[in-house]
């Protein structure tokens, strides 16, 4: 039996990559334009940097970077709002990992903590009852953030605060959907993506159907993908299989976690505590409707937008005018286009949010590139 090393290492096995990429070339010298692939997933890229995949590719084939980081789209007017309720008297403010790092128009969240406010990273969603409860004379707002993947977990957080009756835990919801982000970005005029690599873990939840429509639509394959580097760069071989022969259709090469359907008890539960939002503002693409999840009606009692609504600042902001990290999530630019990546903008001083997250485009060229890629 394989253990769990062989098994990675098989995954990233050199040869087996190599043999991937001649294959790869053979395909793609059958079809006569460009094939511009947009891994959606922050994960993907990272990968494909980590493992200098671009490299390995034909002419013909590029990669653009998609809006699938969850930190890296959140615009400055949602930091502000986790700012604003954090610097109410008696409110433990949590949240997730990279977000404390992105800037807000008054800082980010870890200058606020610096400042006296009680803000609590955290990486397991369910502390957060533990804090509400031994918190009891404190409100515990939990900032929630992320795509269908991590979506399910706030739901379950909610129903064991219900269950509980935990009443001291509100939640500000930031939760995105992919499948509309999709559409974002292809209804720019100026999108040159005619391919996609669809996230992993997102479709584990949310299953591959999610995709027909864009598929259909723009006549584009598309392919999920598992976050190795032999599962991508396979991903991209079924691409170019599709291209030579000029079909588009859906596959999952992620066969291992993704079906057709995905997790009907984990979407179950989300919609019983959660509904579409009819608008949300996305860093770089701006607002889509039907994008984003909101709290149903019955739970308002727990959503700390409605909660503490007089209390949040209600205005749009806009990155710092250097930062292209608005250019770079539409996919109309890459990080070394950039004239402050690298300079201005590093993971320990960063612009923007592409920047600071760890699945953001510009984190994994300065991590796996440095400032001259």
């Amino acid at each position: 039996m394989l253990s769990l090393n062989d098994l990675y290492r098989g995954f990233r096995d050199p040869e087996v990559i190599k043999s991937l990429a001649k294959e790869i070339a053979i395909e793609a010298a059958k079809y006569s334009g460009k094939i511009n692939i947009m891994e959606v997933c922050g994960g993907h890229t990272h990968t494909i940097m980590k493992y200098g995949l671009n490299q390995l590719l034909p002419d013909n084939i590029e990669f653009i970077h998609g809006p699938g980081c969850p930190v890296c789209i959140m615009p400055k007017e949602r930091i502000d709002h986790a700012a604003a309720l954090a610097s109410l008297p008696n409110i433990i403010l949590i949240t997730l990992g990279d977000m404390i790092r992105v800037p807000g128009s008054n800082g980010n969240l870890a200058q606020f903590r610096a400042n006296g406010c009680d803000i609590r990273p955290i990486y397991d969603p369910l502390d957060s009852l533990t804090i509400a409860t031994d918190n009891p004379d404190k409100t515990v707002i939990f900032f929630a953030i992320g795509f269908e993947t991590s979506t399910p977990m706030t739901a379950v957080l909610l129903d064991q605060a219900e269950k509980r009756n935990i009443s001291n835990l509100l939640f500000h919801i930031n939760h995105v959907l992919v499948p509309p982000a999709i559409d974002a970005v292809m209804a720019d005029p100026r999108a040159k993506v005619n391919a996609f690599i669809g996230p992993a873990h997102v479709s584990v939840i949310s299953g591959a159907k999610v995709y027909r429509s864009a598929v259909d639509s723009y006549n584009t394959p598309l392919v999920v993908s598992g976050f190795e580097p032999v599962d991508v760069m396979e991903s991209i071989l079924m691409i170019a299989k599709q291209k030579a022969q000029s079909i588009a259709v859906l596959e999952i090469q992620y066969s291992r976690a993704v079906s057709e359907e995905g997790n009907l008890t984990a979407q179950a539960l989300v919609n019983k505590y959660m509904t579409i939002r009819p608008s949300f503002r996305w860093r770089g693409l701006g607002p889509i409707p039907d994008s984003a999840l909101m709290l149903r009606d019955e739970y308002s009692h727990r959503d700390a937008e409605k909660v503490y609504r007089e209390q949040l600042p209600d205005r749009e902001i806009d990155d710092h005018k250097a930062c292209q990290c608005g250019d770079i999530l539409r996919g109309l630019s890459k990080p070394k286009d950039c004239k402050v990546f690298g300079r201005g903008c590093t993971p320990e001083t960063p612009l923007g949010s592409c920047m600071v997250s760890s699945e953001g485009a510009c984190n994994a060229y300065y991590r796996y590139s440095g400032v001259t890629e």
